[in-house]
């Protein structure tokens, strides 16, 4: 399965589903994943940042891919979040994840002891992962929320693994993307890890990208892709153009708030946020009206 599996196109990490007392929404999540796959998206990743992984346990978890797994439908990949601090939680999640049905599994850095973190460390964690995962593994780099920032070299050594597939870069780093792409066999495949950069990063080699905002506009994300491919360069310019204040809004600008906000804004099912995070306020609620509609988002 490794080798035919196809990371191009575009992704979003999904939010995940609370209701009014904060339990996590099966329903509206199984609701969501119908819209999601009405759209041009390739898949789902469950569980990455977006879906505030770090704020659930281990049960709720394990409920979210299930439901995943029984809602996410032929021809669209299941891309399950399994990463944590420790190697043995991971192997362990990574292997649930697969009975679940994920297709591949997205591992960002551990990083709560990230002054050890060095490229010995790395290597050791992730090579045990992906030897013991019965589903390939997509290293997910995202320096912003971690601290760590995979190198080249670190990439690139572990692109030689057979069950490590590809990458998620969300560092905005287009360089190193490119760097990546040349020095790593063409079966490793690398996804611009943000909206803001999904053109840029196709021009020098990804593939796709797994980007909050293909959570709320999957038609113009999936039209920067298909310009690309057909060579239109204009077309996918302006389109890149117009949405990086609506990528920055679900991302950087209000976080997860603002992307549960957005969807609740479309018809989808966004809901509240788990404590630390917090709602948005007035001011904010219409300030990201205003950017979604000047990015053609909202009618």
């Amino acid at each position: 399965m490794t080798e035919s599996l196809s990371l191009a196109g575009c992704f979003p990490p999904i939010p995940t589903p609370f209701d009014d007392r904060g339990r996590v929404d099966p329903d509206h999540l199984a609701l969501n994943l119908e819209k999601w796959q009405k759209t041009p998206l390739n898949g789902m990743v469950v569980l990455g940042s977006n879906g505030e992984a770090a704020l659930l346990k281990t049960e709720e978890k394990l409920e979210i891919w299930k439901t995943a797994g029984q809602v996410i439908g032929p021809g669209r990949l299941f891309i399950a979040g399994t990463g944590c601090d420790a190697t043995g939680e991971t192997v362990e999640l990574t292997e649930s994840a697969a009975r679940s049905g994920a297709h591949a599994a997205m591992v960002v850095t551990p990083y709560y002891y990230k002054s050890r973190m060095d490229h010995r460390a790395l290597m050791t964690h992730y090579t045990a992962i992906a030897d013991r995962s019965p589903i390939p593994i997509i290293l997910y780099n995202v320096p912003a929320f971690t601290g760590i920032d995979l190198n080249a070299d670190t990439i690139v050594e572990l692109a030689r693994h057979p069950n490590i597939i590809g990458l998620k870069e969300s560092s905005g780093n287009v360089v190193k993307m490119g760097e990546v792409v040349f020095r790593s066999a063409d079966a490793f495949q690398v996804l611009a890890g943000s909206g803001s950069f999904l053109l840029p990063a196709l021009a020098v080699g990804a593939v796709g990208g797994v980007m909050a905002l293909a959570a709320v506009a999957p038609h113009a994300l999936a039209e920067i892709v298909q310009a690309f491919q057909k060579n239109d360069m204009t077309h996918a310019r302006d389109m890149q153009l117009s949405l990086i204040a609506a990528n920055a809004a679900v991302t950087s600008r209000f976080g997860i708030p603002g992307l549960k906000a957005a969807l609740d804004r479309i018809g989808m099912y966004g809901g509240p946020v788990r404590p630390p995070l917090r709602p948005l306020d007035k001011d904010q609620e219409a300030a990201l009206d205003r950017i979604m509609r000047e990015a053609g988002l909202l009618e």
